[in-house]
């Protein structure tokens, strides 16, 4: 009794059945996207064209969803076509009767056998559908879970009126097993499929599938109309590529043989080592058939492929093929990753100065500098360092050397071809590395992609580099060719010869740095042969090419010069060559600030100036005279303003950067950058004795000095001229530089340009690059040559596709390229597009010899076949013109031939041989005959689908669509099936 009055004990359980479930709030949620992408209600679109599945846009888009705690992905996907006037005129006309979309597409015969499209497109023609899949790697499996699914996506179509079909997808991914429904206005389309691994034999022909078919449809034999049927079979043909593949490999001994010699090392390989089509897919259709037309059964088949009324073919292209280019590419970008100096590679470099090894590399080096034993024009430029080579070559031992002397004499002659000639004479540019006109588009590549010009001396290098790499030695050898590549500059800067193959002038700020380097040594080599020829041969110390070219019995002042006089302000101050000029000056300027302060009147230093003899007269200026004393004005010989690498200028600007805003900072940066105003007027004023700052004004920034006419004191209209107003402004730099500016002609002045010193720093900076350092430095050349090398592979192939993707390309690099350092991520990228490229070419050609257009006479099959060519590499399927009967047909045909008698062969011969057990034959010669005809092997696929209207689920229930899609092939059996049903009266 005390239990009984517990409190407790009359407390129970309410069960709230308003709550939603789980079940229920998956159910609301599934409505809700419907709702969200505008599936509800009837949908009305136009019939799609032939073959507009494969050509046209598909779309999709998604959602998550969770059924408890467990995640589905709802994906919707459909076909984009524009709706058509027609079809809508039609539909209105129709109204209720319409069937679903979808119904109408299940006996859709526009588009069998899609080349490109979902799985379930080509299972039920299908133009638009939703799939609820398990998210991640999860599956439905139990019987009851995918009932439940099932269940819930019909109450969703039924509660939201959407005629668009939702399929489930069970079972395990890979199986791509699919269930589905579709409800319309009275009637509803099941969608079931069977997938298995053993295929039974009666399903193995049309008979079979035809009582499968009409089993399903439960329909009496007297009332079932005649069922629409297309067939596809599929033949692959594997062991093509060994007959029709024309790649050749490369010959590595005829790299440096005598009959080919060093300009091979000017071209880069190209092609697929190994056949990129690795399959070649026939397809055979019978697109419309009525049952009782052929004969499909285990006995006998009237589908002889060669009497198919359509095929197409589809190749199937190897993946990642090996090619040579990409592979010579890749192999030199991956020095990019390696962190071994050149002195780590090779043991004691030839650049140590220190210690005993120093000393016996001082004294090869200095055997360079010892008079020549026979007249240079006797002995080659190469020739002549051999002696220090010898002996660097001693200390590391003969036989550690990397590259052997055969390669590295081919290398060196390739890229200094002076070294062939009979004399030093200057030899400024190397002959074109691939007939490539200086002024065409492919030429100025180098300037969009930062490398160098193909003709020159660097492009060459960074192909030779990229070859040893990949042939003679891989790193090792770059680092020893690179070795001597650096002596071979310092021979040329200590003896005075230009290095071939680099353009005139100063460096490039357009190509890469290590360009602009070799052009900067250059420029040294230049100033320091002009400087000794004119004190050989009495000619003024300047670097223009006007005092360049006197004559050593004339002098200077008489002779004519294409100089420019128009030298102003502006065209220096605004130039960052000039605008960074050289520190040694200013430090002159600090040191003697005491002298440069005194200050001189015009008339003073007209007077002090005039009893000075005029020194390094270029040549008279036009009719202009000095102001103060009215003599002729001289047109000064003056020095170049310093060239100047990229590198640096932004030395240079970080300098001028860090002298800040202030008063002095600004004055301080202006002095130094007046250090070609300063030279300039000592010029002037030892051109010119007795002239003022007027009359320099006048020929140097003639803008700064202005006249006008005033009338004098007789009345007379004279001209009077003076300075700007920026020149009148108090402490003006170009006053002040005047003032301290001393008559000087510029062979005496201290030079703008050291050119020792510069040459040493270019030296130094050459000697210490690390291979990785080197190969990010001629990355952009190296690239450069392979756009160029697929360029000109691709003019040959005509594929419309690479030349898109060429300047695709070209626009990609251009923008990475542009930047120092570039990631290498973004590089990579690059490597493998021109990769993508190289292989899309190997395809045509392979392509082109097995269908054999070349070898084709007459014009118009030729015409055909290369379209027909073309067409396989742009699109996934394409069709052959006459089938069996047409040009590639019969090409096709004789492929299969020679395949089937290669394999009867190899089966004969290994039925000879002694076994223990009997090989497995996939099926006899009798079998083939019956089945796939003599000179196909058996199908690889077989596809069917069976189409037709019957009234379902009674006799008179709605005449509705139906349709069964068969798929066999060696490891899997597939039926999809799509039966709709009249839900109003059954």
């Amino acid at each position: 009794m005390a239990a009984d009055s517990d409190p407790e004990s009359e407390v129970f359980e309410i069960t709230d059945f308003t709550t939603a479930s789980e079940w229920e709030r998956f159910i609301s949620k599934v409505e809700e996207v419907l709702n969200d992408w505008k599936l509800i209600g009837v949908s009305s679109k136009k019939t799609p064209e032939k073959g507009e599945f494969t050509t046209g846009i598909w779309e999709e888009k998604g959602c998550e969803v969770l059924f408890a705690d467990f995640k589905f992905f709802i994906k919707h996907h459909y076909f984009v076509q524009e709706s058509g006037e027609k079809q809508e005129k039609e539909d209105e006309v129709e109204g209720e009767d319409t069937l679903p979309v979808c119904m109408q597409d299940l006996l859709c015969m526009s588009n069998d056998f899609p080349a490109i499209a979902h799985c379930l497109v080509r299972w039920y023609g299908l133009r638009e559908f939703v799939v609820v899949s398990p998210a991640a790697n999860d599956a439905v499996i139990s019987e009851s879970k995918c009932n439940l699914l099932l269940s819930s996506v019909s109450i969703a179509l039924g509660n939201t009126g959407c005629q668009v079909p939702v399929f489930v997808q069970v079972h395990q991914k890979w199986r791509k097993l699919y269930v589905g429904e579709c409800q319309g206005p009275g009637v509803r389309t099941d969608f079931e499929m069977v997938h298995l691994r053993k295929v039974p034999n009666q399903y193995t022909h049309l008979s079979g599938l035809l009582d499968i078919f009409k089993a399903k449809l439960g329909c009496p034999l007297t009332a079932l109309p005649p069922i629409n049927i297309a067939i596809r079979f599929t033949y692959i043909l594997q062991d093509c590529q060994q007959y029709f593949w024309p790649q050749q490999p490369p010959d590595i001994d005829a790299l440096v043989g005598g009959e080919v010699g060093g300009l091979e090392f000017g071209k880069l390989p190209f092609g697929a080592c190994e056949d990129p089509i690795s399959e070649l897919h026939l397809a055979t259709t019978w697109p419309s058939m009525t049952e009782g037309i052929i004969v499909d059964n285990d006995v006998y088949s009237d589908l002889d492929p060669l009497q198919a009324p359509q095929w197409s073919v589809r190749v199937r292209k190897a993946d990642n093929p090996q090619c040579m280019l990409g592979d010579f590419v890749t192999e030199f970008f991956r020095l990019c990753r390696r962190k071994e100096s050149t002195d780590e590679l090779l043991g004691k470099s030839a650049f140590e100065e220190n210690g005993k090894d120093a000393a016996d590399i001082s004294q090869a080096l200095s055997k360079l500098t010892e008079p020549a034993p026979v007249p240079i024009h006797k002995l080659s430029v190469t020739g002549m360092v051999s002696s220090a080579r010898k002996k660097i070559r001693k200390h590391r031992g003969a036989d550690e050397s990397p590259l052997n002397n055969d390669v590295l004499n081919t290398i060196l002659f390739f890229l200094f071809p002076d070294a062939k000639s009979l004399d030093g004479a200057d030899t400024r540019t190397g002959g074109s590395s691939g007939g490539i006109q200086a002024e065409s588009e492919d030429y100025n590549l180098y300037s969009q992609l930062k490398s160098a010009p193909s003709d020159s001396l660097t492009y060459k290098l960074a192909l030779c580099l990229c070859m040893v790499n990949f042939y003679h030695g891989g790193v090792r050898g770059l680092a020893h060719l690179w070795q001597e590549f650096v002596l071979e500059m310092r021979y040329r800067w200590e003896n005075n010869y230009l290095i071939s193959g680099l353009n005139n002038g100063p460096p490039d700020l357009k190509c890469c740095l290590l360009h602009q380097k070799l052009q900067m040594l250059n420029c040294c080599i230049e100033r320091k042969k002009a400087r000794d020829d004119s004190k050989k041969g009495n000619i003024p110390n300047c670097s223009s090419d006007s005092a360049l070219n006197s004559t050593a019995n004339e002098p200077a002042e008489s002779e004519k010069s294409k100089y420019d006089v128009g030298k102003s302000w502006d065209s220096w101050s605004d130039s960052e060559e000039e605008f960074f000029e050289c520190h040694s000056d200013t430090e002159e300027l600090k040191d003697n600030g005491q002298e440069a302060t005194r200050k001189l009147s015009a008339k003073e230093d007209a007077k002090e100036t005039s009893a000075l003899k005029p020194d390094g007269r270029l040549h008279q200026s036009g009719n202009l005279t000095l102001l103060n004393t009215g003599e002729p004005l001289y047109i000064p010989v003056t020095q170049e303003p310093a060239p100047m690498t990229e590198d640096l200028l932004e030395e240079q600007s970080e300098v001028l950067a860090k002298l800040g805003t202030s008063a002095e900072g600004a004055h301080l940066r202006a002095r130094m950058q007046s250090a070609c105003l300063l030279s300039d007027m000592e010029s002037f004023k030892a051109a010119n004795p007795g002239c003022c700052l007027e009359d320099f004004v006048r020929w140097y920034s003639p803008r700064d000095y202005v006249e006008e006419e005033v009338m004098d004191e007789s009345g007379n209209k004279v001209i009077k001229g003076e300075l700007s107003a920026r020149m009148k402004i108090p402490n003006n730099m170009w006053v002040e530089a005047w003032e301290t500016a001393k008559p000087t002609p510029a062979r005496r002045q201290r030079r703008l340009f050291d050119d020792t010193k510069e040459a040493e720093k270019v030296l130094r900076y050459l000697a210490i690059q690390k291979p990785s350092d080197l190969t990010r430095h001629l990355l952009p050349c190296v690239i450069h040559a392979a756009l160029l090398k697929v360029k000109e592979e691709e003019i040959l192939e005509d594929i419309p596709s690479v030349k898109k993707s060429i300047k695709q390309i070209i626009s990609h690099a251009s923008k990475v390229l542009r930047f120092p350092n570039p990631e290498d991520k973004k590089l990579e990228d690059i490597i493998n597009q021109t990769i993508n490229v190289e292989a899309t070419i190997a395809r045509a050609r392979s392509l082109k010899a097995k269908f054999g257009t070349e070898r084709c006479e007459n014009p118009d099959e030729k015409e055909d076949l290369e379209k027909f060519v073309s067409c396989l590499l742009e699109q996934p399927e394409v069709p052959i013109i006459g089938a069996g009967r047409g040009a590639a047909g019969m090409i096709i045909h004789k492929m299969f031939v020679n395949t089937q008698r290669l394999t009867e062969s190899s089966d004969e011969i290994a039925a000879l041989a002694p076994m223990d057990e009997e090989p497995k034959r996939s099926s006899s010669s009798d079998e083939r005959k019956l089945i796939s005809g003599t000179d196909f092997p058996p199908p690889a696929g077989r596809e069917v689908i069976l189409r037709t209207t019957v009234p379902r689920p009674a006799p008179y229930s709605k005449t509705l669509p139906h349709r069964m899609y068969s798929v066999l092939t060696k490891d899997d059996f597939r039926l999809a099936g799509a039966f709709s049903s009249d839900t109003s009266f059954f």
